[in-house]
């Protein structure tokens, strides 16, 4: 019987359903300018192009010229990529040009989906940003979809990294940008450490397009991106206690697995302490507990961390001596990642690699915070639906299921639950002999690179040949992947999440046209593509007779929706395919969280040996297990965010003042109103208001003027004046300190002092936010305790963290004020000291350079008279010659080897 809720939607449809089939008119509008379109020249699509443009700039509504913009859009990618948009592709493009996040399934030719919104958008000419997961994506998806781009007459760029300035500001400056999510917050955070605008790359936050949105949103939101500058060595440290670590006993310390915390117990407390004391790191009389031992116990901690919830080839691989992180959501390696706070530098003590020094915090934003700088923001991926709830509240998108373009035809089977990991690895590779032997490709999910190449021995012992693919094959995974739909294919993945290469049965014809060119430059490219299809095409007829993609995962994930990506790489455009989960009471899911009931029920059934139990109650048991861990995990992240949303405001008009700094002509007023300030904080502090001059301090005031604001005035004297107050005292101050600046001024130059100004306040800023920064993560780290005394741990945060940055403006005030005024012009006699300095280091670099370098025998065709006007002593009359060109002193030698030598 059918329950209230179903019945509604049986009449009415869902709402995702009533959102599809309100736009479904919309397609319908773009199908019927299909062939005015077609009718167009390539030079009539370019020209549309410039008319749309024209009329996005005038004002007109993008809505309203979406209809036409998507009609030249599709137009445009027939030509280019020989594709035409299914109504679904469509669709798809509609709901991101709303602002939503469309869920499509893997095989829906979501790159090119992402053409149609992003061209509407940059009819505006702010840009558009497409966000891909890695950097092969970018220049893959830049390059493939720059042709449709191309040809409606719109410029496409691609931003990676190690890339020139030059390089990236014009892809920047391009349309529409292609750029990983890491490259895209770096850049907005170096973009803030400029010193002038035009060395700045990106032009604003417009529109993003965010590809594998979920991975990007959710999955990698837990960490954020820093920049970071070295500190001090401290090797010597970790290795001493990576010493002591793996002598602690289990008594010694708790693990909780669900919170993945390890902590020592009063006991281990008790012999930590007396250890430190033998190896000499405690001083004696001093204990764990005293302030002092705070860095030590710290350190302590990570050396812990890193040996018991770390784990080589799950969490991280050593590559060429160096600890590299592994992505747990995808598998990818993230190399120039590294964990904070000294944890990286224990895991490398722990693996005996060379210990980098650890960093100290030059600038740092949480994805959830870069991406929720763009007006409008905008994503795709598989699988959505499951954490709609986050979406909405954190980044306030809607996800809208866009219908497939063939109906689903994969058969989804219920989990088999083993007792034991060995039962269940003995029951996979049974199964994948199966599938092999009659010619059905196979993709086995596992959740490790451990697990992935523990079994990868299983299937070489059985003789089944096979392909792997982890963090430790990153550079062949596109051609790994491309290959996984082919007769007979067995491929292990870990992690398949957002691979960006389809499976398609019987092999990817692109990939193979590219290889065999590669291998036969000479051969004609048609001939080779034409027997590629005919191969491709009779081999996929026997793997779909096979049963098409057999998808086998080896273990649940914490998140359902990557077992969903899992289960959706099968199934593609229509085709057949399978998916089933082996599990075992051993996995870590079932064990950390898998309900007791659930055991219960298993041991009652009286299991035997290799048997597995099927039934969609331990599906529904699973899947409210990981429902229980994904809201867990949400309100984490949840509460990060609350936490750095207060960091994110600061930083929102630290970077703003910068901004408004580096793009002023003129920032004397600035300068004055800083001065001005710091001399009303110094007047009230030394003159309070509302007090007699008896009640005053004018010998300090004068020396904190003095010291700060270099100003020597007769405080003193005016303050035994009859009739003069604090304001008195504060106007004769202002128009001293504004002389005294006005008079540097007239000695540099108003345009160098205007230069001065800007470049001494932006160093300062930068330097006060790198100590705030530092400041604040020492206040995140301890404020958690304010809990156990009845506070709220986020409002006394929000209240420090405010006192902090009004105490830094302050600072800044003072310092700007007191560097500018500490500033002055060389003397005559300071010049020409400096440049017999010059003189004399020059000509002993040039002594060390022909002692070290023999000039040839033969005399040089060009030695002879110096160039006029030429003085020894004085390099302002040497010109400017290149580093190889004749010295102008007339030696005959190169200018490096001569005056040049430095």
């Amino acid at each position: 019987m059918l329950g209230l809720g179903a019945i509604t939607r049986k009449v009415f449809g869902t709402a995702n359903d009533r959102k599809v089939r309100a736009e479904m008119r919309t397609v319908e509008q773009i199908n019927a300018l299909e062939p005015e379109f077609q009718a167009l020249s390539d030079e009539g699509l370019i020209e549309r192009t410039e008319a749309l443009r024209t009329r996005a700039k005038a004002g007109e509504a993008l809505d309203a010229l979406l209809p036409e913009a998507f009609a030249n859009c599709r137009e445009a990618a027939r030509r280019a990529l020989g594709l035409r948009a299914f109504d679904v592709q469509l669709l798809g493009g509609i709901f991101l040009h709303q602002g939503n996040i469309a869920e499509m399934k893997t095989g829906e030719g979501k790159t090119l989906v992402a053409t149609f919104p992003a061209y509407l958008n940059a009819l505006t000419g702010l840009g558009v940003h497409v966000v891909t997961v890695n950097d092969y994506l970018a220049r893959r998806d830049a390059e493939w979809m720059g042709k449709v781009f191309g040809a409606l007459g719109m410029t496409t760029g691609v931003v990676v990294p190690q890339q020139p300035d030059d390089e990236k500001r014009a892809a920047y400056a391009a349309d529409v940008t292609y750029a990983t999510n890491n490259e895209l917050g770096f850049d907005y955070l170096r973009d803030n450490m400029r010193s002038t605008r035009r060395d700045m790359a990106q032009r604003g936050h417009n529109f993003a397009i965010v590809d594998e949105v979920d991975s990007i949103l959710i999955d990698e939101a837990r960490t954020p991106l820093i920049i970071s500058g070295p500190s001090e060595d401290r090797s010597d440290l970790y290795q001493t206690v990576d010493r002591i670590i793996p002598e602690v006993e289990d008594e010694h310390f708790t693990l909780d697995e669900k919170t993945r915390q390890v902590t020592f117990t009063d006991e281990g407390n008790e012999w930590l302490e007396e250890r430190m004391r033998v190896a000499g790191l405690l001083p004696e009389g001093q204990s764990l507990y005293d302030p002092e031992s705070t860095t030590l116990v710290h350190h302590i901690n990570q050396g812990l961390r890193a040996h018991k919830l770390f784990q080589k080839d799950q969490h991280y691989i050593v590559r060429d001596g160096e600890v590299v992180l592994i992505d747990e959501f995808t598998g990818r390696m993230m190399a120039g990642r590294r964990l904070s706070d000294g944890l990286h530098q224990a895991i490398e003590a722990k693996e005996g690699a060379k210990i980098q020094p650890e960093n100290v915090t030059l600038a740092s934003v949480t994805f959830q915070n870069y991406f929720r700088l763009y007006a409008k923001l905008a994503g795709m991926t598989g699988t959505a639906l499951t954490e709609a709830e986050e979406f909405g509240s954190i980044y306030g998108l809607g996800v809208v299921e866009v219908p497939t373009n063939r109906p689903i035809a994969r058969e989804d089977e219920h989990d088999a639950v083993y007792r034991t990991a060995r039962e269940k690895y003995e029951a996979i590779v049974a199964e994948i002999r199966k599938a092999h032997e009659k010619g059905q490709p196979v993709l086995v999910g596992t959740t490790s690179i451990e697990k992935s190449e523990m079994l990868a021995r299983l299937l070489e012992a059985e003789g089944i040949p096979h392909n792997v693919l982890n963090a430790r094959q990153h550079e062949k995974e596109a051609k790994i992947v491309a290959e996984a739909g082919r007769l007979n294919a067995v491929t292990i993945a870990t992690n398949m999440a957002g691979r960006g290469t389809d499976i398609q049965l019987g092999g990817n014809v692109e990939m193979r046209v590219l290889e065999a060119l590669a291998e036969t430059p000479d051969a004609d490219p048609a001939e080779v593509r034409a027997r590629i299809e005919a191969e491709v095409a009779d081999e996929k007829a026997r793997v779909l007779e096979a049963g098409g993609l057999y998808v086998l995962a080896t273990e649940r994930h914490e998140s359902r929706r990557i077992d969903n990506q899992l289960r959706g790489r099968s199934g593609r455009q229509g085709d057949p395919g399978r998916s089933a989960f082996f599990l075992s009471l051993e996995d870590d899911l079932m064990r950390i969280f898998g309900s007791e009931r659930l055991e219960k029920v298993l041991s009652t059934l009286g299991m035997k040996e290799g048997e597995a139990i099927v039934h969609p109650w331990v599906n529904k048991s699973l899947e409210r297990a990981q429902a229980k861990v994904e809201g867990r995990n949400f309100d984490i992240r949840k509460q990060l965010l609350k936490f750095d949303d207060v960091m994110n405001d600061q930083r929102k008009t630290v970077f703003e003042q910068r901004l408004e700094i580096m793009e002023a002509e003129d920032i004397e007023e600035i300068a004055r109103d800083m001065r001005h300030q710091v001399i009303d904080d110094l007047v009230d502090e030394h003159m309070p208001p509302k007090t007699y001059a008896d009640q005053w301090d004018a010998k300090r005031l004068y020396a904190a003027l003095l010291e700060k604001l270099g100003l020597d005035v007769p405080v003193t004297e005016w303050a035994d004046e009859d009739g003069v107050d604090q304001e008195v005292v504060r106007e004769r101050l202002y128009e001293a300190t504004d002389a005294a600046m006005a008079e540097k001024a007239d000695a540099f130059g108003a345009d160098q002092m205007r230069s001065i100004e800007k470049q001494v306040l932006l160093q300062t800023i930068d330097a006060k936010w790198r100590e705030h920064l530092l400041t604040l993560e020492h206040l995140r780290s301890v404020v958690g305790f304010r809990g156990y005394a009845q506070r709220d741990p986020l409002n006394e945060y929000k209240t420090e963290a405010f006192q902090l940055f009004e105490g830094m403006l302050d600072g800044l005030r003072a310092d700007v004020s007191q560097k500018l005024a500490e500033i002055r012009p060389l003397s005559e006699e300071e010049r020409r000291a400096m440049l017999e300095q010059l003189v004399a280091q020059q000509r002993a670099a040039k002594a060390r350079a022909d002692a070290a370098e023999p000039q040839p025998v033969t005399e040089p065709a060009s030695a002879g008279q110096p160039d006029a006007g030429f003085r020894d002593d004085d390099p302002s009359t040497w010109g400017e010659p290149g580093r190889n060109d004749p010295c102008p002193c007339g030696s005959g030698k190169k200018f490096k080897h001569c005056h040049g030598a430095y």
